[in-house]
């Protein structure tokens, strides 16, 4: 699914559990807020009342709803959602992290109030404005997360957040199964307003937590920026151990900020760290995840269960986003332990081989004759469908945005990561509003539609893209686990992507630091230009 960190703080040195237990909480809940949402529209869609309100009638499909509506109505919310993540950034440098999430919550209500609405293009609009403000808290919750949680624990809570994501859309699964049988609004109406909790929550929250050090002291209230730490650290605005900590913070400001001249185009530049490659590997890895055709599954798998001929398609649906929420869990355990690049190769290799035995069983025995419905051919469909889940939830879900943090040098950071989390809404946008043209059959009448009805057989395409999600890996993807970002920025200077595991190990060995070696490298220039002389 979509989602993930953004923000470029190397967290506060805190050791406080209360902090650590208060961050991850709230990661939580901006994780469930985008989770649930994007959980939710898939079930809607398939409920009686709604596709009576919004829907079509054909004598032979009964009430539907057109291929062209329903490719808009899901896909236009990633379309909010991408121009939301690229205002995130300047959202959270002026309102600030805390009061921009405040800010995008009230956003993200103004949707969901739009969405109960029985007029379609009010629902339209109400999805792309909720759109919005997911794209905004999607970036700006792990910004503060970054910024403002104990280093120590920094990594497990961008990888927790993920996990609240699949939460979030289990949640979703649950709810709408409980309602999906009322024949009125409420069906549907239900589901969407359970969304303000979720806002309520984390913006309440926020309003009782503190501002980011790092953007206080980025508008250079020193004072504020104090008083913050001293809650972070659980000690006196005034002790040593805050004023260390903002010294810290200032300094490595200071030092990002006179990296990071020369706008987006730094971020392309093909320098001695190599900019451009490691902002092309974000911006491709993020398609490639999108690629893997999960959303597929958390956008239209209510519907394409009931395609298949498989009875009880919302409880196939909670079962899916139960075994997505147990394997992520497990997931975020693997990634410090096997590696980034090796759970990518693996869950490539695991998913391509699930989804080509779903389409070649799906196109066999999965086809049903007459009325007559084949259990067993249902029943491996459903599991392997499972498993195709599950290695995704402990590959390309959290180590795609662990990387995202991880890959960009400290100059471009933010800018990088910002087109990498607009690159996954965009692919996510075309590739929820291409699918019901691929899997839907073909419409007659006055609301005809041409599609390519392929059914089952879409999980051939999502397969051989998982084919491509492997080779990328393979060439484009380093081996940083156990690396700090700035051993990273070694790894990229003086290894191939082939070599990294091998030059990781080499660095970790001889305890290589990006400052020894700078000021290293300085001495040499030094020493050069006087013998020069």
């Amino acid at each position: 699914m979509a989602g993930g960190a953004g923000g470029t703080g190397g967290g506060v040195a805190s050791q406080s559990i209360v902090w650590a237990i208060i961050m991850s909480a709230f990661a939580g809940f901006g994780g469930i807020l985008f989770g649930y949402d994007t959980g939710t529209i898939g079930g809607v869609i398939a409920m009686d009342d709604w596709l009576h309100v919004f829907g079509k009638f054909d004598p032979t499909l009964k009430f539907y709803i057109p291929t062209n509506d329903k490719s808009l109505v899901v896909s236009i919310l990633s379309a909010g959602t991408f121009f939301g993540a690229l205002l995130a950034s300047p959202m959270g440098d002026t309102l600030g992290r805390k009061w921009g999430l405040v800010a995008s919550c009230l956003v993200f209500c103004l949707g969901v109030g739009l969405q109960l609405d029985t007029s379609w293009s009010v629902f339209v609009i109400g999805r792309v404005i909720a759109g919005l403000g997911v794209g905004l808290v999607s970036c700006l919750v792990p910004m503060y997360q970054s910024e403002c949680a104990p280093k120590s624990i920094r990594g497990l809570i961008v990888g927790l957040y993920q996990l609240a994501i699949t939460i979030g859309a289990l949640l979703a699964a649950i709810v709408l199964n409980a309602t999906k049988d009322r024949q009125d609004h409420s069906a549907w109406r239900i589901p969407i307003a359970v969304q303000f909790v979720w806002a309520a929550i984390l913006a309440g929250g926020m309003m009782m937590l503190p501002e980011s050090p790092r953007y206080l002291l980025l508008k250079d209230r020193q004072a504020d920026a104090r008083v913050a730490l001293g809650r972070l650290m659980s000690t006196s605005p005034d002790s040593p151990e805050v004023e260390a900590e903002a010294l810290e913070i200032a300094t490595a400001l200071a030092v990002e900020q006179e990296a990071s001249q020369g706008g987006y185009a730094a971020c392309f530049k093909n320098n001695a760290d190599r900019n451009g490659f490691r902002t092309w590997t974000g911006i491709l890895m993020q398609g490639w995840q999108q690629l893997t055709g999960i959303n597929f599954i958390f956008y239209y798998g209510t519907t394409f269960f009931q395609q298949a001929g498989i009875q009880n398609a919302f409880v196939i649906q909670i079962i899916a986003d139960v075994v997505n929420t147990v394997m992520t869990l497990f997931g975020i355990q693997l990634i410090d332990r096997v590696g980034r690049r090796k759970l990518l190769l693996i869950g490539a290799a695991g998913m391509c081989i699930s989804e080509f035995i779903v389409a070649i069983v799906g196109v066999t025995a999965g086809q049903p004759h007459g009325a007559e419905v084949n259990i067993t051919a249902q029943r491996v469909l459903i599991a392997f469908t499972c498993f195709y889940i599950a290695f995704f939830a402990t590959s390309w879900g959290p180590v795609i945005w662990v990387l995202t943090g991880e890959l960009f040098p400290l100059g471009v950071r933010a800018k990088s990561m910002s087109l990498a989390v607009a690159s996954n809404w965009l692919w996510n946008f075309g590739i929820a509003y291409a699918t019901p043209y691929l899997v839907n059959p073909s419409t007659t009448g006055v609301n005809a539609v041409k599609a390519a009805n392929l059914g089952v057989k879409v999980f051939f395409i999502w397969g051989g893209t998982c084919v491509g999600c492997f080779i990328f890996t393979y060439f484009f993807i380093p081996e940083t686990r156990g690396l700090s970002l700035e051993q990273i920025d070694i790894l990229y200077r003086e290894s191939s992507i082939l070599g990294s595991n091998k030059k990781r190990q080499e660095i970790i060995a001889q305890n290589k630091t990006f400052t020894n070696n700078y000021h290293g490298e300085k001495e040499v220039a030094e020493h050069d230009e006087k013998a020069s002389a």
